[in-house]
């Protein structure tokens, strides 16, 4: 039953059979026969089928939620029993959005000072679809606003505020300013991220709020873009406060704070509400919770 369900997920990631039999490692009519099988075992048609994948039944959609709960149990139950035979080990990964990355060392690294069998794998996206993956158990932990919009049925740890700076050339507009308003930063050209990240939409709220609306003269999904941009001269662009400490500024660059209204928002992570947690999960959790008092 167990493989039968992973088979399952896999669909509901790829939505394609072929590419959903290859992740899992299975030919096409092996995947197709086994879903048939979970088919008949609960009496009900889980899978819309033509000649590709259409989508699933009502019914697939609710046993895919029974499936993510006892696939994501019973790789608790595997990972719980290993740690009891030997040290801590295995892969975490992480899905985070852009803004946060900076500060995703400030866990890995105490994490595998104490855990060092265990293994990373961090992958940068926007918030929706840190929740998608944590949702399909692709990830087991994101990095992401807690409070801004909604995060579903997770469980949150808070690590730190997010406040926002304007960085620009120090000889730029508002350059030599020791703070600038909202409404100030959007009468100078800015390059900012793409609208379907969550730090987009705020500076966006932020900025309306203001009085402004923005039209940016660049968009990027990445900050490195973003910043290489700043750091020409003729670019400004508005990042957390905290990603930019992490930046090391150049001195071709100043971070200045963004004040009336000062604007900030709860970054934290986020695992599935699951009990008990995995071994590689609890540890990550509690590392999560000592470490946030500093990253205040």
């Amino acid at each position: 039953m167990i493989d039968k369900l992973e088979l399952l997920l896999a669909l509901a990631k790829e939505r394609h059979f072929g590419r959903a039999a290859e992740a899992c490692g299975v030919t096409q009519p092996t995947m197709s026969t086994s879903l048939k099988q979970l088919e008949e075992i609960l009496g009900v048609m889980l899978v819309q089928r033509g000649s590709r994948f259409q989508g699933f039944t009502p019914e697939g959609e609710r046993t895919l939620d029974w499936a993510r709960r006892i696939v994501g149990d019973a790789r608790a139950m595997r990972q719980e029993i290993n740690s009891l035979k030997e040290k801590l080990s295995g892969e975490i990964r992480i899905a985070a959005i852009p803004t946060v990355l900076g500060m995703v060392a400030s866990l890995t690294t105490p994490f595998r000072a104490r855990h060092p069998d265990v293994r990373f794998r961090v992958v940068s996206c926007t918030s929706a679809d840190v929740l998608g993956l944590l949702e399909n158990l692709e990830v087991d932990a994101g990095l992401t606003y807690i409070e801004n919009e909604p995060i579903g049925n997770v469980r949150t740890i808070p690590l730190y505020n997010e406040s926002y700076r304007l960085l620009t050339s120090p000889d730029g507009e508002f350059g030599d300013r020791e703070q600038v308003t909202w409404s100030e930063v959007g009468k100078v050209p800015l390059c900012l991220l793409t609208p379907d990240m969550q730090n987009r939409r705020i500076i966006d709220r932020a900025l309306k709020s203001a009085g402004v609306e923005v039209t940016p003269t660049l968009t990027s999904n990445s900050l490195l873009v973003l910043y290489t941009h700043v750091k020409t001269g003729r670019w400004a662009s508005v990042m957390p406060a905290k990603l930019a400490e992490t930046l090391g500024l150049a001195d071709r660059v100043r971070s200045i704070p963004i004040v009336d209204p000062v604007v900030d928002y709860s970054i934290g992570m986020v695992v599935p509400q699951r009990d008990p947690m995995t071994p590689l999960i609890a540890a990550l959790v509690q590392i999560a919770r000592e470490v946030a008092p500093s990253l205040a």
